[in-house]
């Protein structure tokens, strides 16, 4: 078993983004499990995505990416992950697959983020880049879209 990964303060507000995603994730495998239609689970990852996800990406891209560097392994790595996040989120085609694929490879990023890529930034961030990403990140409770809670 994993020892728990200790954050800083600064970056406990992501990781709970975080844990907001991997709830994402469940559900769309729950909506999957009971045949719920398409165009619910696609309503719902709408929300998500422009209410939550999107900004999310751009915190991350504009704070925390730069204290490794644009070169660094693990930030292309990300930045990767999130353009391909970003085309299943608005594709508009094979909706039923890029649903289906935002739920594997949206808990893989997270995953990564969380296990690699956050605990580098930690262990390199200075004490100021700390303190940027908490003033560009609001530690405000998340509040899910009730309207349809088709994985309940």
């Amino acid at each position: 078993m994993r020892d728990p990964i200790r954050r800083s303060e600064e970056l406990k507000p992501l990781t709970r983004d975080h844990h907001h995603g991997l709830l994402l994730c469940w559900k769309i495998k729950e909506g999957i499990k009971r045949n719920i239609e398409t165009e619910r689970l696609k309503l719902y990852l709408n929300w998500f995505w422009s209410t939550h996800l999107e900004h999310h990406f751009e915190l991350e891209e504009k704070f925390l990416f730069p204290i490794l560097g644009s070169n660094n392994e693990f930030v292309k790595k990300a930045v990767a992950e999130h353009r391909i996040l970003k085309l299943l989120f608005e594709n508009e085609n094979d909706i039923h697959t890029s649903i289906s694929l935002i739920g594997i490879e949206l808990e893989k990023h997270i995953r990564f983020e969380e296990r690699v890529l956050f605990n580098e930034i930690q262990e390199l961030a200075t004490k100021e880049q700390l303190q940027q990403i908490k003033l560009h990140h609001s530690d405000n409770k998340f509040t899910d879209n009730l309207t349809d809670p088709f994985w309940e």
